[in-house]
């Protein structure tokens, strides 16, 4: 079985956002990169766990970036990926990332693909429904749990006010979030056996964009806290009616 896992780079939460080119454009000058949580803690992790159970499992990584990208992709490898590949290109646009990630699927013939439920940038939860749309795939999103049984995977998923459970027969594609997997830190074999594993850079396929970036915003700063003494209810009303407009 090949299981293919999408990998993206994302800011630490940590960084200090700001935006050049009259706001179209993201500041990257300083920014520490990581793997994107919902791409490492959840569907890699959940990938190399099957792997440990299966010895003939598979685990592939593909990511969509530049160079610079490189450095995440490797610290990926050392969880426990097999081999990965790069998409040479710079594009941030879902559907033209898609096609990228679809295009690698369809080439390796992947039983599984795993994606994470959304970057923590951009946060559209998009790229797991159209890689399954590209290929003619199921999808289920939003996984908190995943078991495979041969060529059938039961999968729990968050739904509004509770949970529910699927099963799907491979291939499919799934993404994942809090509850698949637990978090795991590289060891000093993996880092060290990541630096010769395959890391291989293709060229994109044709694809369009379909999306692009106007402009961005930072959020309106946070107003200052007003106190209002316990006996002064009335003005307490007022402030909640008035001002914070929730009554």
């Amino acid at each position: 079985m090949k299981i293919l896992v999408c990998v993206s780079k994302t800011p630490d939460t940590t960084s200090k956002i700001a935006f050049t080119n009259g706001n179209t454009k993201f500041d990257d000058a300083g920014v520490q990169w990581i793997i994107n949580p919902y791409d490492e803690w959840y569907a890699l992790v959940r990938a190399i766990e099957l792997k440990e159970k299966d010895a003939s499992i598979t685990v592939h990584l593909v990511t969509v970036g530049g160079a610079d990208a490189e450095p995440i992709i490797r610290k990926a490898l050392a969880l426990g990926g097999d081999e990965a590949f790069r998409v040479n290109t710079d594009n941030h646009d879902s559907f033209y990332i898609a096609s990228q990630i679809a295009a690698i699927a369809k080439e390796g013939a992947y039983d599984l693909i795993f994606t994470g439920k959304e970057t923590i940038d951009y946060n559209g939860s998009s790229i797991g429904g159209l890689v399954a749309g590209l290929l003619d795939l199921p999808y289920i999103s939003l996984a908190t749990k995943f078991e495979l049984n041969g060529a059938t995977a039961t999968v729990n998923r968050e739904i509004e006010g509770g949970e529910e459970v699927n099963s799907v027969s491979l291939p499919a594609v799934i993404s994942c979030q809090k509850g698949v997997a637990e978090q795991r830190i590289p060891n000093m074999r993996g880092i060290m056996a990541a630096r010769t594993k395959p890391l291989k850079v293709v060229e994109p396929a044709a694809a369009d964009s379909l999306t692009s970036v106007a402009s961005f915003e930072l959020p309106p700063a946070k107003a200052g806290v007003k106190l209002v003494p316990a006996d002064n209810v009335a003005e307490l009303v007022r402030l909640l009616h008035e001002e914070a407009k929730v009554i």
